[in-house]
């Protein structure tokens, strides 16, 4: 069982599992290794599966017609993602869900939420806590681009990410607090230069 103990001390954080609700769970799960820049989900496909990463880091993004990446969230170890439209209305999304780096993910179907909402009830109150803690960051994350300045919506990555400030490349970071790499490169060389 120890195979699953980061995704159950993660669930542990919201509901309490006896451990035959434990043993329903994770036989629901499909363990998954994804190769570094392995698409799991692409733009205009249906969003299956949340994803929860164990190891290794996944990125949520869309791309415009121009053909930059514009970054939403990243999913480090201990996190969840998913194309959240697309997968509650199982239609066709926008966002594409790739690793950063070699990666090991426990996936849910979106059917086998559904038997696992049937089996243990409890698990509705998880998503939905999962989901109402999604639809703030995102909304603060739209008022953060809104008022604060680059060098803000860095700290706050910082703060956010730490597990991943060294270890992305510095051209990821900057599409995902909205600048180009050249003014990142400038931005973090003085932050460099004035902290203490």
């Amino acid at each position: 069982m120890s195979h699953f103990d980061l995704i159950l001390k993660n669930v542990a954080r919201i509901i309490h599992l006896s451990p035959d609700e434990e043993r329903v769970f994770v036989g629901f799960l499909e363990e998954k290794s994804v190769k570094n820049r392995q698409f799991l989900l692409e733009e205009g496909k249906v969003c299956r599966h949340s994803t929860f990463v164990c190891h290794g880091c996944l990125k949520g993004y869309t791309v415009d017609k121009n053909g930059f990446e514009h970054i939403l969230s990243f999913a480090p170890p201990d996190w969840w993602i998913a194309d959240m439209f697309s997968l509650f209305a199982q239609r066709p999304g926008q966002l594409n869900i790739r690793a950063t780096e070699a990666s090991m993910v426990f996936q849910l179907s979106k059917t086998n939420q559904e038997l696992l909402y049937q089996q243990v009830p409890k698990f509705e109150r998880f998503f939905r806590v999962l989901t109402e803690n999604s639809l703030v960051a995102h909304q603060q994350r739209i008022l953060d681009n809104l008022s604060l300045t680059a060098e803000e919506r860095y700290a706050h990555f910082c703060q956010k990410y730490p597990s991943l400030v060294h270890a992305l490349p510095q051209k990821e970071i900057a599409s995902y607090i909205g600048v180009t790499p050249e003014f990142f490169s400038k931005m973090r060389s003085r932050l460099l230069k004035t902290s203490p």
